[in-house]
């Protein structure tokens, strides 16, 4: 018997011990428990960059606009209708009748103090990519506004509808980040409860959520989400009855428990793109290989993408070539391809001056099947890679000033549908971008403002074939996401790696 099958079986045991005593979840208490294996550094929407926050997003707050799922057209939310004025200016009809969770009305005073508020540099929103086109919004009575971006920018509405949520502008005044990170007031879904910093949130049903809305009325009464970092923990509590949801769940254990008579897997490929990142602009002058060509393009030509992403990731996940996922409007896949060859990797290094290879620190924050088997394939044509895991802000920190030489990286790009929120996050010239190309940033600043989309798609893949040639990154494969929740449960999975909980219902 093999070790992890042991280890699983193990883990139904104590599951099954744990049962004994009540459960402290689930269709009976109209409690859905969530188990999430990172804490948020911050609830605020705006102060955190974690795939949660963006979950929390759309459960405790609105937008003016919402995606709709099936189609990609853009609906009323917090709108009621919209229209470009012209290239660089919208204008929207608010919705009225709407009140947040602490009884404010909301008006046009909450998105022209929350748009304004965040598009301002001075306070230090995290997610900058999704805020720094914003030039202003001024309110043109009591439920109309008008909003002005500082450039043509051809996704305004995407964003909009994904990550914008507004806020209630008298509350946030006086609390700030800080109270909003505790005691979270939206017009969503549902609403805060409880905020227990590194432990849990609470959310209970909005009972007085507009029906009108796109999103609709919510069902399950509570969600409680707890963070758990130890995979094999959450398996025991979903096992034992005190969770009923979790992801992220390995795939050999996915296999084994989608076996069991009452938890349901589902399995759906994401946005989120693996990716291994490289200083290739060398920001500090450290002198590392990875700021040479060849190094990169033999990393790339290293590493058997298929045998990894067939053995080891597995279910809906695809190989990924380019620094975009396909459905993001831009992306292409025309771009150069590092087929397995390590041959070609070891030529590559002594052309570059390591004939005998060399030692690298190689960075990530989870521990992952598919990152050790990165290092075996490293290994292979000479370049020993040592695992340095910190947490994922350290990590992302440590990128941005330099301090990374190559990372297992990986981006959900938000879960924007426009290349702008991969390609232009990591290669238009922000802090996240370490390539520094002048050519590719100066595309990318046409593709990200030309309204002209024939425009767009020619920049975008200029600069996706020169990230490619470059090796600026090795893309790997998308993520495949295993959930796996009670089978009381209603639920359905969705590419865009948002599960949206207001929409799921007990059986």
């Amino acid at each position: 018997m093999s070790r992890k099958f042991s280890l699983f079986w193990m883990i139904v045991l104590f599951a099954l011990i744990l049962t004994a005593s009540p459960a402290g979840a689930g269709k009976a208490n109209d409690t859905l428990n969530i188990l999430h294996e990172i804490e948020l550094s911050s609830v605020d929407n705006y102060f955190n960059t974690d795939r949660w926050g963006v979950v929390l997003c759309h459960l405790l707050w609105d937008s003016l606009l919402y995606r709709d799922l099936k189609t990609g057209e853009y609906k009323p939310n917090l709108a009621t209708s919209w229209k470009f004025v012209d290239s660089k200016t919208m204008e929207f009809d608010l919705r009225q009748g709407v009140n947040f969770h602490n009884g404010d009305e909301f008006d046009a005073d909450d998105v022209v103090y929350t748009l304004n508020w965040v598009s301002d540099p001075k306070n230090g929103v995290k997610t900058q990519n999704n805020v720094n086109w914003i030039e202003k919004c001024e309110k043109l009575g009591k439920y109309k506004v008008r909003l002005k971006t500082k450039r043509n920018f051809p996704a305004a509405a995407e964003y909009i509808a994904g990550v914008m949520a507004i806020y209630p502008h008298k509350y946030y005044a006086k609390v700030g980040p800080e109270g909003m990170a505790t005691k979270p007031v939206g017009t969503g879904p549902y609403k805060g409860v409880e905020v227990v910093p590194g432990k849990s949130i609470t959310l209970a049903k909005n009972e007085n959520y507009f029906a009108a809305g796109p999103k609709g009325k919510p069902s399950i009464g509570k969600l409680h989400i707890r963070f758990i970092s130890e995979v094999n923990t959450q398996i025991a509590e979903l096992m034992s009855g005190r969770a009923d949801w979790i992801w992220r769940v390995p795939q050999d254990q996915a296999e084994k428990m989608a076996k069991m008579p009452k938890i349901t897997v589902e399995t759906a490929d994401t946005m989120r793109v693996f990716f291994l990142h490289f200083d290739a602009a060398n920001k500090k002058g450290r002198n590392s290989p990875v700021n040479k060509l060849k190094v990169r393009q033999a990393i790339g030509h290293a590493i058997d993408k298929a045998t990894i992403q067939k053995t080891l990731v597995k279910g809906a996940s695809r190989i990924i070539h380019s620094a975009c996922y396909p459905s993001q409007f831009g992306c292409t896949d025309d771009v150069v391809k590092y087929e397995y060859d390590p041959a070609k990797a070891k030529k590559l290094l002594a052309e570059a001056g390591y004939p005998n290879g060399f030692e690298i620190d190689f960075y990530g924050w989870r521990n992952r099947p598919e990152m050790e088997a990165v290092m075996g394939y490293l290994n292979t044509v000479g370049i020993k890679a040592k695992i340095q895991y910190l947490t994922y802000a350290a990590v992302r920190e440590k990128i941005r000033v330099g301090e990374v030489d190559m990372a297992h990286n990986n981006w959900g790009s938000f879960s924007i549908h426009d290349a702008s929120a991969f390609t232009g996050n990591f290669f238009g010239g922000t802090t996240d971008d370490n390539a520094r190309d002048p050519d590719v940033i100066k595309w990318l600043e046409i593709a990200d403002t030309s309204v002209d989309p024939e425009v767009r798609k020619k920049n975008y893949s200029s600069a996706l074939q020169r990230v490619a040639e470059q090796a600026y990154c090795i893309p790997l494969w998308s993520s495949n996401m295993n959930y796996a929740y009670t089978k009381d449960l209603n639920f359905s999975a969705q590419p865009d790696e948002i599960p949206r909980f207001f929409n799921s219902s007990w059986k």
